[in-house]
Protein backbone atom coordinates (compact mmCIF):
# COMPACT_ATOMS: atom_id res chain seq x y z
CA UNK A 1 0.00 0.00 0.00
CA UNK A 2 1.32 3.65 -0.71
CA UNK A 3 1.97 5.83 1.93
CA UNK A 4 0.53 9.32 2.26
CA UNK A 5 2.50 12.52 1.92
CA UNK A 6 1.54 14.94 4.89
CA UNK A 7 2.87 17.68 3.15
CA UNK A 8 1.10 20.15 -0.06
CA UNK A 9 2.97 19.62 -3.04
CA UNK A 10 3.53 23.77 -3.93
CA UNK A 11 1.67 24.93 -6.88
CA UNK A 12 3.47 26.08 -9.94
CA UNK A 13 3.73 30.00 -10.27
CA UNK A 14 1.92 31.01 -13.17
CA UNK A 15 3.27 33.86 -15.05
CA UNK A 16 0.70 36.50 -15.35
CA UNK A 17 2.69 39.08 -17.29
CA UNK A 18 4.39 40.27 -13.57
CA UNK A 19 8.00 38.95 -14.53
CA UNK A 20 9.87 39.99 -11.62
CA UNK A 21 7.08 38.74 -9.04
CA UNK A 22 7.23 35.41 -11.35
CA UNK A 23 10.64 34.97 -11.56
CA UNK A 24 11.43 35.30 -7.96
CA UNK A 25 8.65 32.58 -7.45
CA UNK A 26 9.60 30.33 -10.01
CA UNK A 27 13.68 30.68 -9.08
CA UNK A 28 12.46 29.69 -5.43
CA UNK A 29 10.23 26.39 -6.93
CA UNK A 30 13.31 25.11 -8.90
CA UNK A 31 15.93 25.74 -6.59
CA UNK A 32 13.89 23.68 -3.68
CA UNK A 33 13.59 20.72 -6.58
CA UNK A 34 17.94 21.13 -7.09
CA UNK A 35 16.96 22.17 -10.81
CA UNK A 36 17.88 25.41 -10.99
CA UNK A 37 21.56 24.65 -11.86
CA UNK A 38 20.10 23.63 -15.17
CA UNK A 39 18.56 26.56 -15.74
CA UNK A 40 21.96 28.40 -15.36
CA UNK A 41 24.45 25.47 -16.96
CA UNK A 42 22.15 23.26 -18.70
CA UNK A 43 22.26 19.90 -18.72
CA UNK A 44 25.59 17.72 -17.95
CA UNK A 45 26.25 15.40 -21.36
CA UNK A 46 28.20 12.33 -20.78
CA UNK A 47 31.84 12.37 -22.67
CA UNK A 48 32.78 9.60 -25.28
CA UNK A 49 34.24 7.07 -23.15
CA UNK A 50 32.29 7.54 -19.92
CA UNK A 51 32.37 5.22 -17.06
CA UNK A 52 29.01 3.81 -15.99
CA UNK A 53 29.13 6.29 -13.70
CA UNK A 54 29.56 9.30 -15.78
CA UNK A 55 26.57 7.85 -18.05
CA UNK A 56 24.27 7.25 -15.18
CA UNK A 57 25.30 10.91 -13.66
CA UNK A 58 24.44 12.38 -17.41
CA UNK A 59 21.02 10.20 -17.36
CA UNK A 60 20.05 11.81 -13.72
CA UNK A 61 20.72 15.30 -15.16
CA UNK A 62 18.50 14.58 -18.75
CA UNK A 63 16.03 13.49 -16.52
CA UNK A 64 16.09 16.74 -13.90
CA UNK A 65 16.54 18.63 -17.18
CA UNK A 66 13.10 17.19 -18.63
CA UNK A 67 11.07 18.06 -14.89
CA UNK A 68 13.00 21.94 -15.00
CA UNK A 69 11.66 21.89 -18.97
CA UNK A 70 8.03 20.66 -17.67
CA UNK A 71 8.08 23.13 -15.21
CA UNK A 72 8.12 25.87 -17.00
CA UNK A 73 6.00 24.86 -20.11
CA UNK A 74 3.14 24.53 -17.19
CA UNK A 75 3.99 27.92 -15.60
CA UNK A 76 3.87 29.80 -18.58
CA UNK A 77 0.14 30.54 -20.56
CA UNK A 78 0.35 28.73 -24.05
CA UNK A 79 -0.15 32.00 -25.92
CA UNK A 80 3.35 32.74 -24.44
CA UNK A 81 4.73 29.50 -25.14
CA UNK A 82 4.24 29.04 -28.49
CA UNK A 83 6.00 32.48 -29.05
CA UNK A 84 9.19 30.57 -26.89
CA UNK A 85 8.86 27.41 -28.12
CA UNK A 86 11.14 27.05 -30.51
CA UNK A 87 14.25 27.38 -27.80
CA UNK A 88 15.26 24.38 -27.10
CA UNK A 89 16.95 24.71 -23.53
CA UNK A 90 15.31 25.46 -19.76
CA UNK A 91 18.41 28.54 -19.82
CA UNK A 92 16.94 29.83 -23.32
CA UNK A 93 13.10 29.47 -22.30
CA UNK A 94 14.39 31.31 -19.43
CA UNK A 95 16.67 34.11 -20.98
CA UNK A 96 13.57 34.74 -23.59
CA UNK A 97 11.33 35.21 -20.89
CA UNK A 98 13.71 37.50 -18.99
CA UNK A 99 14.71 39.54 -22.47
CA UNK A 100 10.42 39.85 -23.14
CA UNK A 101 8.68 41.19 -19.98
CA UNK A 102 11.60 42.38 -17.75
CA UNK A 103 12.50 44.36 -20.25
CA UNK A 104 15.46 46.70 -20.78
CA UNK A 105 16.36 49.77 -18.73
CA UNK A 106 14.77 51.96 -21.92
CA UNK A 107 11.68 50.08 -21.54
CA UNK A 108 11.02 50.23 -17.66
CA UNK A 109 12.36 53.93 -17.50
CA UNK A 110 9.51 54.63 -20.42
CA UNK A 111 6.44 52.39 -18.04
CA UNK A 112 7.59 54.25 -15.03
CA UNK A 113 6.48 57.60 -16.99
CA UNK A 114 3.67 56.16 -18.10
CA UNK A 115 2.68 55.30 -14.61
CA UNK A 116 3.67 58.89 -13.71
CA UNK A 117 1.46 60.33 -16.12
CA UNK A 118 -1.55 58.07 -15.10
CA UNK A 119 -0.55 58.89 -11.21
CA UNK A 120 -0.77 62.27 -12.16
CA UNK A 121 -4.23 62.38 -14.03
CA UNK A 122 -5.90 60.70 -10.57
CA UNK A 123 -5.83 64.14 -8.99
CA UNK A 124 -9.22 65.23 -7.60
CA UNK A 125 -10.55 68.20 -10.23
CA UNK A 126 -11.86 71.84 -8.72
CA UNK A 127 -15.43 71.19 -7.66
CA UNK A 128 -15.80 67.09 -8.92
CA UNK A 129 -17.53 65.57 -6.17
CA UNK A 130 -16.13 62.36 -4.42
CA UNK A 131 -18.21 59.90 -6.52
CA UNK A 132 -17.41 61.48 -9.61
CA UNK A 133 -13.62 61.03 -8.59
CA UNK A 134 -14.03 57.83 -7.21
CA UNK A 135 -15.75 56.44 -10.40
CA UNK A 136 -13.19 57.83 -13.03
CA UNK A 137 -10.65 56.41 -10.90
CA UNK A 138 -12.25 53.00 -11.28
CA UNK A 139 -12.67 53.29 -14.63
Amino acid sequence: MAESSNYLQPSIPRFDGHYDHWSMLMENLLRSKEYWNLIEDGVVVAPAGASQEQIQLAHESKLKYLKAKNYLFQAIDRSILEMILARGTTKEIWDSMRQKYQGSTKVKRAQLQALRKEFEILNMKIGESIEEYFSRTLS
